[in-house]
């Protein structure tokens, strides 16, 4: 999973982007990058770690011109920590473009096998995203004429969505040119777009989430949609078209349950209002199964499932604690590359307040249950503050399947629910009893009478993939890149390089 934003601006943008970026940390802490165009000269910085560490005065000095996108990231395919796959990418032809991209392309060895052998284009990391980037240029080149159009653009994004198969949404820089952002003809990736109107210019920000648009004071325009282009040209005017006649619109689920921040809106649904409703079906679920449940307080593991868990309580009409202190200076643990990690990371992230446990049967609140492990830490950690029983809810049903859509879940032999029951998983992470939300009662948590969006990508619960052509072939190569194993074994060159054009 990765966050990235585009702006195009009156004066210099590094700082838009900059802010932009730190709003958007919660989508990637891996690695981040910033790439900006001053009269057709192209900077590029890129770090390892959060955006606050990696960019400094000296290099947001650096960093000038009025056009320019960025991208925070954490790795989707097992890769270990390196600058050489942070993004954004660059080539310099034809005219120098740059390019940042959040999902995952699920035809990526036949794409770069392609690129070298019909395109004669050389990719130099694991990343797809250089191959997308690759892939863009070379359409561009090809429609490329003396005068340089929009419509050259749009032909481009179209031979991409044609030869591209997976998740993507995507924002470029072309030097001199404008800026570019496209999403696949899924939508599985959000990406919206807004303005705003300094010293009577008019300024646009493309963005991952609406939140880093309203951050840097743009007003949210829309949701850019399934396979359409927005370019804005040089001279700042937006020109859009949909570039495939082959769309649908099935947003990731993932997003509203665990990734997204919940002051966005995507594609026209709250995800606050989404989290709300899944605590309302979750209570609703335990009502149904256990009417005279002994409950005698609900807690959240924070941050993700707070709002799920308040409206769980007050649907179950029991008292709402909050039972565990979190540490914010601790990264996300799901996105952390080794199980390892993840481990040693759970103690220092959250600490438990043992009057509220004491002598209670608690129910602890989760936004989703992966590998379970890190459930298992924490009804240890309520045990061992004094819980008389613990008991687990989950908001989002059992994740059963991969993820091939961007976001970097482990092997599925490591799934808590691979081949296990409620109950056996239940006893797997050390509770009492254990709740899951039904996907019918999550996708009915995520819609909304105000969006269009009918169907979710719910693949990772389901197994049901929206574009196609995810093969049992794919999935088997996908699990061995992913496993723990070869997470550690990465020869990555992991040092902090810093690129300047």
């Amino acid at each position: 999973m990765c966050g990235i934003v585009a702006v195009y601006g009156s004066g210099n943008v590094v700082h838009d982007i900059y802010e932009s970026l730190t709003v958007l940390q919660h989508r990637g802490q891996d690695a981040s990058g910033i790439l900006t165009n001053n009269n057709g000269k192209i900077t590029l910085r890129k770090s390892l770690g959060l955006v606050r560490d990696g960019f400094d005065k000296k290099h947001i000095s650096r960093l000038k011109g009025n056009l320019g996108i960025g991208h925070v990231r954490y790795p989707t395919a097992g890769h270990a920590a390196s600058s050489a796959e942070a993004q954004p990418f660059y080539v310099n032809s034809p005219y120098g473009i740059g390019l940042a991209h959040n999902g995952n392309l699920i035809n990526s060895n036949e794409l770069k096998k392609n690129l070298f052998s019909e395109d004669r284009r050389h990719i130099n990391t694991k990343s797809d995203s250089e191959i997308l980037l690759n892939i863009f240029a070379h359409e561009l080149q090809l429609h490329s004429k003396d005068i340089f159009t929009p419509d050259d653009v749009f032909y481009a994004v179209a031979g991409v969505h044609r030869r591209v198969k997976g998740a993507y949404a995507v924002v470029s820089v072309i030097s001199d040119r404008g800026i570019v952002a496209f999403r696949d003809p899924m939508g599985i990736r959000p990406l919206c777009y807004g303005s705003k109107t300094v010293n009577g210019k008019r300024e646009t920000m493309i963005a991952s989430e609406s939140v880093a648009l309203d951050s840097a004071g743009f007003k949210l325009e829309r949701d850019i949609k399934p396979g359409e282009t927005i370019f804005v040209d040089i001279n700042g005017k937006v020109h859009s078209r949909l570039c495939t006649d082959k769309t649908g619109h099935a947003p990731c689920i993932f997003e509203f349950v665990y990734f997204a921040r919940p002051d966005t809106i995507i594609d026209g649904i709250s995800v606050y209002a989404a989290r709300m409703k899944m605590g309302q079906n979750l209570a609703d679920k335990i009502i149904k199964n256990w009417h005279d449940h002994d409950i005698d307080v609900v807690m959240p593991i924070p941050d993700t499932s707070r709002i799920s868990a308040l409206e769980l309580s007050i649907s179950l009409k029991v008292p709402y604690r909050e039972g565990f202190i979190k540490n914010r200076y601790i990264g996300r643990t799901f996105i952390m590359p080794e199980q390892s990690q993840r481990a040693q990371s759970v103690k220092r992230k959250l600490n438990a307040i043992s009057s509220e446990f004491n002598g209670k049967n608690v129910l602890l609140v989760d936004d989703s249950i992966v590998r379970g492990t890190t459930s298992k830490q924490i009804i240890d950690m309520a045990r061992e503050a004094g819980a008389k029983q613990v008991y687990m809810a989950s908001a989002a049903p059992p994740v059963k399947f991969p993820n091939v859509y961007g976001i970097d879940m482990p092997a599925s032999n490591e799934f808590a629910a691979d081949g296990r029951t409620e109950e056996e998983i239940a006893k797997l992470i050390g509770a009492d009893r254990l709740f899951y939300q039904d996907l019918d009662g999550l996708i009915d948590s995520v819609k909304n009478d105000s969006s269009p969006v009918l169907n979710f990508d719910s693949s990772c619960f389901n197994g049901e993939y929206v574009t196609g052509g995810v093969t049992k072939k794919y999935l088997k190569e996908l699990d061995e890149l992913r496993n723990n194993l070869a997470k550690t074994q990465d020869t990555s060159d992991a040092n902090d390089d810093v690129m300047v054009y």
